[in-house]
């Protein structure tokens, strides 16, 4: 006898209104506000809400509140981070330990462990190399003598924040 599979779980209207909103807010911040490419911006943003009702889990939300943390905590790093590498590049004395940092992250495989080393990825001096399903990463950075692995787990939590149902989002 053959199980039917679960029936998939389609976000609810008012969710799907604003998601559409997001993308659109979204394209109008990358692209401007001129009213004459609005139509574009309408056809881009049901686009990326139809895809994201097949690639989003249909549990899954995010944190406002959480994403706004994040964003607070990232854009200083990213600042401190650059003015660092800056620093080193122009120090008479180089004084870079590059090399390659291990680190395990507790999220589940999937779009949201595949979001955070993209995340990462943004942040001078760290590079996810190998963003493995079993959670383990390989971390590229240009300091090994720096508390990596602390600020990896903290760059983590702070993700995390961000996912409505945590370490259990896929």
């Amino acid at each position: 006898m053959n199980a039917l599979p679960a029936p998939r779980l389609r976000p609810s209207p008012p969710i799907l209104l604003g998601r559409g909103l997001g993308f659109f807010a979204l394209w109008l911040a990358l692209i401007g506000t001129a009213p004459a490419d609005w139509p574009f911006g309408l056809v881009a943003a049901a686009a990326a809400t139809w895809a994201s009702t097949e690639l989003w889990p249909a549990d899954g939300g995010l944190s406002f509140s959480g994403l706004a943390r994040f964003v607070l905590r990232f854009l200083p790093q990213a600042v401190i981070a650059g003015t660092d590498i800056a620093r080193r590049a122009m120090a008479p004395r180089i004084t870079l330990k590059p090399g390659l940092v291990g680190y395990r992250a507790t999220l589940r495989p999937g779009l949201a462990q595949g979001a955070m080393c993209a995340v990462m990825s943004l942040q001078p001096g760290k590079l996810p190399v190998s963003c493995q399903a079993s959670g383990d990463m390989l971390i590229h950075c240009l300091d090994t003598g720096a508390p990596v692995t602390a600020e990896l787990a903290a760059d983590e939590a702070a993700f995390l924040r961000i996912l409505q149902g945590g370490r259990d989002h896929g």
